[in-house]
């Protein structure tokens, strides 16, 4: 062979040898072990638009519950994962929608997509529906509300400890860090959505104010170090606007919602709002404050927004409901007045801070408690009426409702019958009739998280006596507890059931 035919031989190999490889073998993914989804949420333009979700499933996923409102797109289920797409259309209405999908495959956990689209903005949402001297009444308000929930352990978590201030030295103060802290998910619409859709006709939002308020300086924030400085009142405009948020969930279900003062009451060291005389005076401005900036922050929403003044204020020797002992050694007749007539002056400054901001704020329906929210038989005597009578016909007549809290052992259910028949009676005595006002049971409870049938038996009959009594009862939390909150699904569903079924039998 010639050298020129030696080259071109040479050249032709090359270009083989670059041209010919050997095919790439694609091993497939190893099976997954559950179904996981690339987002738990989308929100859609109030256009509308496109929305794609990716679902990793060792077994190819079902969708079902798709609203009329979005077209569904099934995808090629390969390599054990699969692209939904879900187009939405556009919102025509002023209100918010939320569509909750569900994603099922034999043998696996089922997950919800949640889609949540907002309405027109034309109008502020939620803006008022009418003239506040068309609103209804606080007994109306109660009468309305049907069945309660509580969402607890949530914006209401705190350190609680001015010795322990953990979360403050541990994390970064963040929305999310205190509202995930004792345990609970960040709380979605997909889960007021989901007691809406029940028969649930109000929540109750405890939120805990004074970790949001002013500064808290640590003595040494890597260490288990007390508080050396709290100084201010102005709250936190990105714990507001959580706080915002969250309520709008629950007035965007068309649900009642009472927002209240929660941790900021109570025995632990942190509790800055005090039932005392010194008490007061301590805190009389920085509590006006903070019902200033809340009450201006939801001026503007409608009759089913309700403001709750504080939660369980005790006297300084955080006794609890200490009028039941008041025969024992235990009992100050001194502090007792005291504090009972320190929760009065709370109670006027809160409905008289709350109607001077104006706007709906002036009709709206407000709630006082009782010392300590207490309801057993030694709570019901005049030291205790006489000051709620006094400011129980504040600026606004009509529109005040007093709270109380109301828990029981479940297990004892058949011999706490008569007692609980006494309480809905003392209810009526004491409260409805005597102070013209309408009742709320902020809390109630069997004293026990378990689905159990003593917890049935018990709510069926507690549920029925304040449906009968007119009287508005919010279950303590443990209907969706931890995890449950974040799918969303029912921990307790015959509790759940029980608590429903006086309203839904009528």
């Amino acid at each position: 062979m010639s050298r020129f035919g030696i080259i071109c031989l040479a050249a032709l190999l090359a270009v083989i040898s670059c041209t010919r490889e050997d095919p790439e073998i694609v091993l497939p993914e190893p099976a997954p072990v559950g179904m996981t989804l690339s987002a738990e949420g989308a929100e859609a333009e109030q256009a509308g638009g496109a929305v794609v979700l990716t679902v990793t499933s060792p077994v190819r996923p079902k969708v079902s519950a798709v609203p009329d409102w979005i077209a569904f797109k099934d995808g090629t289920f390969d390599n054990y994962q699969i692209k939904y797409a879900f187009s939405v259309s556009g919102n025509t209405t002023h209100k918010e929608r939320v569509a909750v999908i569900k994603l099922t495959a034999e043998g696996l956990e089922p997950r919800n997509f949640t889609i949540s689209q907002p309405g027109l903005t034309d109008t502020p949402p939620p803006g008022p529906v009418q003239d506040p001297d068309e609103w209804e009444d606080a007994a109306t308000a109660v009468r309305n509300m049907g069945a309660g929930w509580n969402l607890g352990n949530t914006l209401d978590s705190n350190s609680g400890d001015c010795n322990h201030m953990w979360i403050e030295a541990w994390t970064g103060r963040s929305t999310r860090d205190y509202e995930t802290a004792w345990g609970q998910p960040v709380t979605s619409r997909a889960l007021i959505h989901m007691f809406k859709e029940a028969g649930f006709g109000a929540i109750r939002v405890p939120v805990t104010w004074y970790p949001h308020m002013g500064t808290i300086t640590l003595h040494d924030s890597q260490k288990w170090d007390p508080v050396t400085g709290w100084t201010g009142s102005a709250v936190d405009p990105a714990w507001m606007a959580r706080v915002k948020t969250v309520v709008d969930h629950v007035i965007s279900e068309g649900m009642y919602c009472i927002l209240n003062v929660h941790h900021d009451t109570g025995a632990a060291d942190t509790a800055w709002l005090v039932a005392g005389d010194a008490g007061f005076e301590a805190a009389k401005a920085r509590y006006q404050s903070l019902w200033e900036q809340i009450a201006n922050t939801f001026k503007d929403y409608d009759e089913h927004l309700l403001f709750e003044s504080y939660n369980e204020m005790l006297d300084p020797l955080d006794s609890w409901c200490f009028a039941s002992y008041a025969s024992s050694a235990h009992y100050d007749a001194q502090i007792a007045n005291a504090a009972y007539w320190a929760i009065n002056k709370y109670a006027r400054l809160f409905t008289t801070t709350v109607r001077a901001t104006g706007g709906n704020n002036v009709k709206r329906n407000l709630i006082v408690n009782t010392y300590g929210a207490c309801s057993g038989d030694g709570t019901w005597n005049s030291h205790l009426t006489d000051p709620i009578a006094s400011m129980a016909v504040p600026e606004a007549p009509g529109h005040v409702a007093v709270e109380i809290h109301s828990y029981w052992d479940a297990s004892k259910f058949d011999s706490q019958k008569v007692e609980i028949d006494r309480l809905f009676s003392n209810i009526d005595t004491y409260l409805v009739k005597r102070l013209d006002v309408p009742v709320i049971i902020g809390e109630w409870g069997g004293g026990s998280g378990e689905d159990s049938d003593a917890n049935v038996r018990f709510a069926t009959y507690f549920s029925q006596k304040a449906k009968d009594a007119g009287v508005a009862a919010f279950w303590w939390m443990g209907l969706s507890d931890g995890a449950d909150r974040s799918t969303p699904e029912w921990t307790m569903p015959r509790t759940k059931d029980a608590i429903l079924k006086a309203y839904k039998n009528n």
